[in-house]
């Protein structure tokens, strides 16, 4: 498993955590945050091909609920940011074997 593989891993196991915390009082929203995190950390860690494809589309929507939120609701803008961060390095680490491949030096 190279490292980028490894902070993509953690980065949604993070982010898996971070849902349970904040929906806690909500089951739904909890289910609807933490379970897709969740079951692409188990497929990144299994070294499914896609995950980190589908981590990154995913992120994208994280990264919109999480500034939407810092915005428009003061008590969970912790949670909001938190959850911005982590879907920036989701970003960046599911991106890292795309951008190596295609900056390589061709012999």
């Amino acid at each position: 498993m190279t490292a980028a593989q490894r902070v993509l891993c953690a980065a949604l196991i993070l982010m898996t955590v971070l849902y349970v915390a904040w929906f806690w009082h909500e089951p739904v929203a909890m289910l609807v945050f933490a379970l897709p995190s969740a079951a692409l950390a188990i497929a990144a860690l299994r070294g499914a091909v896609r995950a980190g494809f589908w981590s990154g589309v995913l992120a994208l929507a994280w990264f919109s609920h999480g500034v939407m939120v810092a915005w428009t609701r003061a008590p969970e803008r912790a949670f909001a940011l938190i959850e911005v961060v982590l879907a920036v390095v989701v970003v960046f680490a599911a991106s890292v074997p795309g951008l190596r491949a295609r900056f390589a030096k061709r012999s």
